[in-house]
């Protein structure tokens, strides 16, 4: 019994999964730290998924590159949202890493709620996230909920408004400057 509890505690320490938040600093419109309380017991798979992509530094430099009034704000296009990116292809892209299968949970999308942004496919969900402005129902047991930001919301709702087409940011768009996993 010793050895399997020993050997549980080892797992634990040994990676991200420890990880209870993420600290994004955002420059542009908006400037300030948004704090990220992260659910590893909800989702594990995604917030292992995030917290691994923020200690690799690949979300620092990358743009909110969706965001539409009300409803929500998306980041971590790794891929294309990026300084010296495309903008034009921002939400298309994701990281190297295998997508990953929906971590499904009865929590509500409510006002400062992060999930997990996808494709069409609920297994397709890879690097990018996105904050909620407010509660939206039609989103609840259809996309992965990876944590929710308690502190910085005051930052979050100056992110600049998308114009483009579903929300497409126009121009200068907000960034993630840094992402820190926190402990």
């Amino acid at each position: 019994m010793r050895k399997v509890l020993l050997s549980a505690a080892l797992v634990a320490l040994a990676g991200p999964a420890l990880a209870t938040g993420l600290d994004i600093q955002v420059e542009g419109e908006a400037n300030g730290l948004v704090h990220i309380d992260l659910f590893e017991d909800v989702a594990p798979q995604h917030v292992e998924r995030i917290t691994t992509l923020a200690e690799q530094g690949a979300y620092d430099g990358v743009w909110f590159h969706r965001v539409i009034d009300g409803f929500m704000a998306q980041t971590g296009d790794v891929e294309f949202a990026k300084e010296g990116g495309d903008m034009r292809m921002a939400g298309r892209g994701g990281s190297d890493l295998p997508n990953l299968p929906a971590e499904f949970s009865d929590i509500p999308f409510e006002r400062g709620v992060v999930g997990m942004a996808r494709a069409n496919d609920p297994n397709s969900a890879n690097s990018q996230f996105f904050i909620m402005f407010g509660p939206t129902p039609q989103l609840n047991g259809q996309y992965t909920v990876v944590g929710e930001v308690t502190e910085g919301m005051d930052v979050v709702d100056k992110i600049k408004l998308g114009s483009g087409p579903n929300g497409a940011v126009v121009g200068a768009a907000d960034m993630m400057t840094s992402v820190t996993v926190t402990e």
